[in-house]
């Protein structure tokens, strides 16, 4: 079982017997047929690509149901000229990532009845897990003699790999394999609480693939030697999270729908929650997935999205075997949010109600819902200091041109206390907005505008003005992107990701360097596969925002 639970994107979509019973369903109905081999090649393509959204069972989330009951209404005509050219909903065109065939392949597929994945047991994660460096002989300082605190962690998506920056040299340190399309990843942070490995926050950083991969990366190692332990919590995976006192390392499963606990020192999973239940609606919901996990700042407790519920659930990780779960009703889709600057309240976007939902960490319960913009995405979300409402948040939207900003100072500022404040109009919807302290700017990508042209650029936002004061082109190469900034640890530059989606397999992609003062390039960092997200160590270790 060992070897098989290791290669995980072939587990993934083998499915087991579900195969066969997928194409046996859809030949006894209208659906298009389909051979094995056909069905298995567009089963791949489907999970890769498109059931982040749209659900392993394609029951619709962020994206739309996909089941045969509403796809055969379409049919096979319609469904390649969506997936070929996108929706004003917030789906990418998908005709330079697909071939035509490929895209004609996935019509027919959604037209069939979806395969189930198998479960996945803790016998069998535990299995999965692998220890390639003994804590024991962790170096007990850096061996490269970098600035690390200045390093950035970049996702490789589609090469399953994640890239070490030197955010001062401007270059590559090393590639790391994780799992495939890594989502997320996240390290021990400056908490309340000691940390037992070293005492020193950032240095160790947990990586969650899109596989269920879960690995474990030690930036005080050599390059050849940073990916110290890693294990497997399921098929589909989205995020991670580290206690706050260093002990352990959790990490949430689209399927099967859990969340899973392990020993941060040697990544060995000793507890599974599940999040099947009942939704805010009163309906059972099977699939109901872990989108967001988050540590709370100033609680021994995780935070924990249960997507398709509409529910936050708050855990208590001090006593494993009589675990406190408190299930905090809001509203769907809950996919990814950031805390506010005080670390109380966590600010999580419900995709499918056009609100930014408001936890209290600190009573464990609901403290507000914001209505805002059409399917709001704030990623990792941006905290900043309005000059007439004070502390506030922002955030991008999937299906609007639009940033969207709220005030989050309930203490200090009462009165604009989760109310928005301004609304910023942009070129096209996108996904992740950021900023820093000592920027005067916000940075917003529009990496799902149905435009390709505003796809390759950003837009930066006076914080002072609440307009945008330039677009930056960050590449003009067909069929690329521009995603995802991230500023450095004193905020003095920002990172833009070029995405090459064209050629996924090859080191094509790189990071422009913008002087975050006057805006002009500085530098390109080339040497990079599909980069997506960056993740500065100081900044993200204390919250910077």
């Amino acid at each position: 079982m060992k070897k098989t639970a290791l290669k995980s994107l072939a587990v993934a979509l083998a499915f087991g017997t579900a195969l066969s019973a997928g194409v046996s369903a859809a030949s006894a109905g209208e659906a298009p047929k389909l051979s094995e081999a056909e069905f298995d090649q567009a089963k791949a393509l489907y999970f890769q690509r498109c059931a982040g959204c749209h659900g392993v069972l394609r029951k619709g989330a962020t994206g739309k149901n996909l089941e045969p009951k509403n796809t055969l209404k379409l049919g096979t005509e319609k469904l390649v000229r969506t997936i070929t050219e996108g929706t004003d909903g917030g789906m990418n065109p998908f005709n330079d990532i697909f071939t035509k065939e490929q895209i004609t392949l996935l019509a027919k597929y959604i037209q069939n009845t979806p395969p189930v994945p198998p479960e996945f047991s803790l016998a069998e994660m535990q299995a999965a897990t692998k220890v390639l460096v003994d804590p024991k002989d962790y170096p007990t300082k850096p061996l490269h003699g970098r600035n690390w605190e200045n390093f950035f962690i970049v996702i490789e998506r589609d090469a399953g790999k994640i890239a070490i920056v030197d955010g001062d040299k401007h270059e590559i340190v090393a590639h790391v394999d994780t799992g495939y399309a890594v989502h997320v990843l996240k390290a021990t942070e400056h908490h309340k609480f000691e940390h037992p490995e070293g005492g020193v926050a950032g240095r160790f950083w947990f990586i969650m693939g899109r596989d269920g991969k879960m690995s474990k990366v030690d930036l005080w190692q050599n390059p050849d030697k940073m990916l110290v332990a890693y294990t497997k919590i399921g098929f589909d995976a989205r995020d991670v999270a580290v206690s706050g006192d260093g002990k352990y390392v959790i990490g949430g499963a689209y399927w099967p729908p859990h969340a899973v606990i392990a020993d941060a020192k040697t990544m060995k999973p000793i507890k599974v929650i599940s999040t099947r239940g009942v939704n805010v609606d009163g309906k059972f919901i099977n699939e109901a997935r872990v989108a967001a996990i988050y540590t709370t700042p100033n609680a021994s407790t995780f935070l924990i999205s249960a997507k398709e519920l509409g529910q936050m659930w708050q855990v208590d990780y001090t006593d494993l075997d009589n675990l406190k779960v408190t299930m905090i009703n809001s509203a769907k889709f809950l996919h990814d949010g950031f805390f506010d600057p005080t670390g109380r309240y966590f600010q999580i976007a419900a995709n499918a109600s056009n609100k930014m939902v408001v936890i209290d960490s600190e009573k464990q319960k609901l403290a507000a819902m914001i209505d805002v913009a059409k399917k709001p995405h704030p990623g990792p979300g941006a905290n900043w200091v309005d000059d007439k409402c004070g502390p506030v948040g922002g955030t991008t939207h999937l299906a609007a041109g639009m940033v969207t900003v709220w005030g989050n100072d309930p203490a200090g500022h009462p009165d604009q206390a989760w109310k928005v404040c301004y609304t910023v109009p942009t070129d096209g919807p996108g996904v992740f907005i950021r900023t820093h302290p000592n920027s005067p700017y916000v940075i917003a990508d529009q990496t799902k505008s149905p435009d390709a042209e505003v796809r390759q650029a950003v837009q930066v936002i006076d914080k002072k003005t609440r307009k945008i004061v330039k677009t930056l082109v960050v590449t003009d190469t067909e069929g690329y992107a521009a995603v995802h900034t991230e500023f450095n640890k004193d905020g003095s530059e920002f990172w833009v990701s070029v995405w090459n989606r064209t050629d996924p397999k090859k080191a094509n992609g790189e990071i422009v360097v913008y002087d975050a003062k006057t805006l002009e390039e500085k530098t390109r960092i080339k040497g990079f596969y599909t980069p997506t997200g960056k993740f500065n160590v100081y900044n993200r270790t204390n919250h910077v925002s």
